[in-house]
């Protein structure tokens, strides 16, 4: 079992802020390794409606990185998504002693500099890549 608290909620896709968290963190020094990503895992369910939206067309996301730093445990870090909004978290097992310096650290360096980086001002002036 573990416990997901919220640290930090933006108003942008889980897909963008996904891109701006791996920058962010490999730019700091980071290593970081997606193990989870709901979109994919879905794929193997194609009937199963959302539980949000009640259908199978679905923008809901949720995306596990396990983020490194030296020789030390890494910290679990969940990012999830749904209608244009985006929360981050720490996910610690219950009753386990996490890496609290770690976590610490991430959520200095996602905190300080992940809200300037998603800026609306900025995301105006950037050509939006065409699927």
């Amino acid at each position: 079992m573990s416990a997901l608290l919220p640290f930090l909620a933006l108003d942008q896709t889980c897909e963008r802020v996904q891109a701006r968290v791996i920058e962010q963190l490999t730019e700091a020094g980071f290593r970081v390794k997606q193990t989870f990503d709901l979109q994919i895992a879905r794929l193997t369910h194609p009937d199963c409606p959302c539980p949000h939206h009640g259908t199978d067309q679905c923008d809901c996301q949720m995306v596990v990185l396990l983020v490194y730093r030296k020789r030390e445990a890494p910290a679990t870090l969940v990012i999830h998504g749904q209608d244009e909004r985006t929360w981050l978290s720490l996910a610690s097992a219950t009753g386990r002693h996490a890496n609290q310096q770690l976590e610490a650290v991430l959520r200095r360096a996602l905190t300080a500099y992940l809200p300037a980086a998603l800026s609306p001002t900025e995301m105006a002036h950037e050509a939006r890549p065409t699927v």
